[in-house]
């Protein structure tokens, strides 16, 4: 059975008071997956109380919660999940063309900031309907992550540069087919970052590196350079509770994780930037207070 590791010796690298982990998944019992999307994390429910404690082992103090593929567009948990968290957390839901606005106003009130479009097997809400949840994101103040497989921005750049919301690029782009910080698919993500509403999230590393851990140089390549082109565009999440891993050995280190994919941007003002300031206007909280866990 897959144990996950919550404590231990903290990180090196020290993450400032105020610190926003902006992509995990939380459950709760009682809410089963979903057919359309994959089986709920292997090992313990990975429940609230896991979560404070991986926030205190690595220096979390507020978090956004992702629905998980396994809910597909049942966004129950997340909302009971938020509720059960408090302040200190807020939610990225799935929405779709069937979502009222009478759902769109519950949902803010529950403390939803975000919604998720997911173009990969599992997903609940692909890039067909990208700019029908775009305009209702954008009607409610609400931001976009989006993820796909990188390899082919190209085709999909001109409809991304006409988003409306401020929106991420998830988990370092999942390139696939392998980029390099000179590959045409990564200038495109500057150009997309240079119309001012995207941004790219550091998360899940391992889901996408060619060469692997620990030091993920592939990646590692392409977050550095994004990171130096525009330092006030890039998130950080634990990916947490790493819902690809099925078994021990596939499960990372924490708080070595958080070291090697912090250790890619280039200063510590830079990480207070993608910690702190960056997550603040993705994800529209400049009035979120600073509370702890």
């Amino acid at each position: 059975m897959l144990v996950r590791t919550l404590s231990g010796n903290a990180p090196k690298t020290k993450l400032p008071q105020g610190a926003v982990d902006t992509q995990m998944h939380m459950y709760l019992p009682g809410y089963p997956s979903l057919p359309g999307g994959p089986d709920l994390p292997a090992g313990a429910l990975p429940d609230p109380d896991q979560y404070r404690r991986l926030m205190r082992w690595l220096g979390i103090d507020r978090v956004i919660i992702t629905q998980g593929n396994a809910h597909q567009r049942d966004n129950s948990n997340l909302v009971a999940c938020l509720e059960v968290t408090g302040d200190i957390a807020r939610g990225v839901a799935v929405i779709d063309s069937e979502t009222s606005e009478a759902e769109m106003t519950r949902l803010t009130d529950a403390g939803i900031v975000g919604a998720r479009i997911m173009d990969l097997p599992g997903g609940a809400v692909g890039l067909s309907e990208l700019e029908t949840v775009d305009a209702k994101a954008a009607a409610h103040g609400w931001m976009l992550a989006v993820q796909f497989d990188g390899s082919n921005i190209l085709d999909h750049e001109a409809r991304l540069a006409k988003l409306k919301s401020r929106w991420v690029f998830d988990h370092h782009g999942k390139f696939f087919s392998g980029v390099t910080p000179d590959s045409q698919e990564i200038v495109a993500v500057k150009r997309l970052i240079d119309g001012g509403n995207c941004w790219f999230k550091f998360a899940g590393v391992y889901e996408s590196s060619k060469t692997g851990g620990t030091d993920y140089a592939d990646v590692a390549a392409i977050a550095r350079d994004i990171a130096n082109h525009a330092p006030e565009r890039i998130v950080w999440g634990t990916n947490w509770p790493h819902n690809l891993a099925r078994q021990q050995a596939d499960y990372p280190d924490d708080a070595a994780l958080t070291d090697t994919v912090l250790g890619w941007l280039p200063d510590e003002k830079t990480r207070h930037l993608a910690l702190i300031e960056n997550p603040q206007v993705l994800f529209g909280l400049q009035e979120w207070s600073a509370s702890t866990s």
